[in-house]
C-alpha cells in the first residue's frame, strides 16, 4: 500500500521520509534521476520496517532554490516562511540577505530576518544599522541570542513551514538546537582569523515542531545566484519597486540613463534606497 510521506533529510539518492504516524523510512526513488528536497511530499511504498521506495512526487506549493550559470541548487519545498539568519559576528552580507528575500518574494514566501548573537553588545549597533533598510521596507528584524534563549522566535514559527538560511557561522544550527532539543545539529565556533563561519551542517534537515509547524535547517551559504529569474521577476522581488515598474516613459526602459525613468527619479528624490537600487541593477545585469 502506498502512503504520502514528507522528505525530512536527503543524502544523495537516499531520502529519510517521515510518515503520518511518526515513523521514518530510508527510501530510494524509482528511476535514475531524482531531485527531491526537504519539505517535498512523496508517494511511498513501505518495503520493510525501515525501508521504502518513492514512487512519485506530489505537487509543490513553493520551491526555494538558487542557481548559477551552470546549475540549479534546490534547497527546500513547500516552505511558507524564509528566515534569514544573520549575526553580530562574523560579518554578514547585505547582498546575500537581499538575494534570499528576492527569491522568497518571487515564490510568494514570507520573509523574516533574525539577528543572532545580540549578547555581543559592542557589535550590535553596527548590525542593526545595516538591517535598518530592510525594516523600513516592512521586513521584521527579530533580535535574539540563540545560545541564551531562542524562544522569541517560537511565535513566528506557529503554523508555518520555516526555512533557516544564511551564511555559515550565523548560528542557524544553534538556533535549531534551542528550538528542537532532539535535533542535535552540529555546531562549531567561527574562525576569528578570517571572521567567517565554518561549515557544520552538511545537508538540509526538516524537524516537525507540531502538527501544523516545521523547521528546516540548511547548510551555510557563501553565495546565492538568481540566474533562473527574469529581469521582470527580479523587479517584482523588490517590494519598493513594484508600484513603479511599467510607468517609465519608455516601455523597454532598462532603468539606467534613459529619460523619464521612474526608478531613477525615485532614487534621486530619496524614495528608493540607493544601495537597494544598486543591488537590483546588479541582479538584472547578472541575468542579462
Amino acid at each position: 500500500m502506498n502512503i504520502i510521506g514528507t522528505v525530512v533529510a536527503a543524502h544523495g539518492r537516499q531520502y529519510r521520509i517521515a510518515l503520518p504516524d511518526g515513523k521514518t523510512l530510508l527510501c530510494f526513488p524509482r528511476g535514475k534521476k531524482s531531485e527531491l528536497v526537504c519539505g517535498d511530499e512523496v508517494l511511498v511504498e513501505e518495503t520493510s520496517d525501515t525501508l521504502g521506495v518513492i514512487h512519485a512526487l506530489t505537487s509543490r506549493k513553493t520551491l526555494f532554490y538558487r542557481s548559477d550559470t551552470f546549475k540549479q541548487r534546490l534547497i527546500a519545498a513547500n516552505v511558507t516562511q524564509v528566515i534569514v539568519v544573520v549575526a553580530t559576528e562574523p560579518a554578514f552580507s547585505e547582498q546575500l540577505i537581499t538575494r534570499c528575500i528576492v527569491a522568497a518574494e518571487t515564490q510568494g514566501i514570507a520573509a523574516l530576518i533574525v539577528l543572532n548573537k545580540c549578547d555581543l553588545h559592542d557589535r550590535l549597533p553596527g548590525a542593526k544599522a545595516t538591517l535598518a533598510s530592510f525594516e523600513q521596507l516592512g521586513y521584521r528584524v527579530l533580535p535574539l541570542s540563540a545560545r541564551g534563549d531562542g524562544s522569541p522566535l517560537r511565535s513566528f514559527l506557529e503554523g508555518q513551514t520555516s526555512l533557516l538560511i544564511g551564511q555559515s557561522g550565523m548560528g542557524k544550527s544553534t538556533l535549531t538546537n534551542a528550538l528542537v532539543p532532539d535535533a542535535r545539529a552540529p555546531t562549531r565556533e567561527i574562525s576569528q582569523a578570517l571572521n567567517t563561519g565554518k561549515h557544520t551542517t552538511t545537508h538540509t534537515s526538516l524537524y516537525r515542531l507540531n502538527a501544523a509547524s516545521a523547521l528546516i535547517d540548511s547548510p551555510g551559504l557563501t553565495e546565492f545566484g538568481l540566474r533562473h529569474l527574469s529581469t521582470d521577476e527580479i523587479g517584482q522581488g523588490f517590494v519598493e519597486l513594484r508600484p513603479l515598474l511599467g510607468h517609465c516613459r519608455f516601455r523597454d526602459c532598462r532603468h539606467d540613463r534613459e529619460p523619464g525613468c521612474e526608478l531613477q527619479a525615485a532614487v534621486t528624490h530619496g524614495r528608493i534606497d540607493a544601495r537597494r537600487f544598486a543591488a537590483y541593477r546588479l541582479l538584472c545585469a547578472e541575468t542579462a
